[in-house]
């Protein structure tokens, strides 16, 4: 356990700080008060929802902790991952980019709209944390898995990614930057290609699946897709 908890405390602070430079580097400047804000935010619920993990389900956590496209089984998998990663780096430099070259002007409430878009996130992907203890990192089954059907399941059938959503969609413009959204876009692309070829694996692998497909026929949002 204890080492867990310095696996994670070391895994916390290494990716704030790379996130920090991913944004303060690009804009030329520490006096980029949203990213401090912004970064502020992502490590302290981070830090809160891995406090939770780390008593309530250590197995959740070291599997979350095993992700990227180098863990990835399939080939498509390690494809679509990379350039989610590329994606998400985007998803910071554009914004920092856009803060140094004022391509943008955003105004404050916006920014604030935009930190409460990642608050919310971050505190639907707990939800979803507390209902399933097989939310893994990687595209997998593990062993005695079964279907989850409740909670944020009952609504649409990947309440990660669409919590996820959230938190993208607001990184942008709590970094208050309108040109970030198009690097939004491309990573949503990546993220919706992987959700549909998790769809096929879990429909092929995990018993009960196809069943539950049926029941929620919602794959993101809500009435809608």
């Amino acid at each position: 356990m204890k080492n867990l908890h310095a696996k994670t405390l070391i895994s916390l602070i290494a990716l704030t700080v790379v996130m920090g430079l991913l944004l303060f580097f690009p804009a030329g400047t520490t006096h980029y008060w949203q990213a401090w804000v912004y970064l502020a935010i992502f490590a302290g619920a981070s830090a809160l929802t891995s406090l939770y993990l780390i008593r309530k389900d250590p197995a959740l956590l070291m599997r979350r902790m095993r992700g990227g496209p180098t863990v990835e089984k399939e080939t498509i998998q390690k494809i679509i991952m990379l350039f989610a990663s590329a994606g998400f780096i985007a998803l910071l430099v554009v914004p920092a980019l856009d803060y140094r070259f004022r391509w943008s002007v955003v105004p404050l409430a916006v920014v604030i709209a935009g930190n409460v878009l990642v608050v919310t996130g971050f505190y639907f992907i707990f939800l979803v944390y507390k209902e399933n203890t097989f939310t893994s990192a990687t595209i997998e089954v593990a062993e005695n898995q079964k279907v989850i059907s409740t909670g944020p399941y009952a609504l649409v059938r990947h309440p990660m990614y669409a919590s996820a959503l959230l938190y993208l969609v607001g990184t942008p413009l709590a970094l208050g930057s309108y040109w970030g959204l198009l690097a939004l876009a491309f990573l949503m692309s990546f993220l919706v290609w992987r959700l549909v070829e998790e769809e096929k694996f879990l429909a092929k692998n995990l018993p009960g699946y196809r069943e539950y497909q049926k029941q929620v026929p919602h794959h993101l949002v809500p009435y809608f897709w």
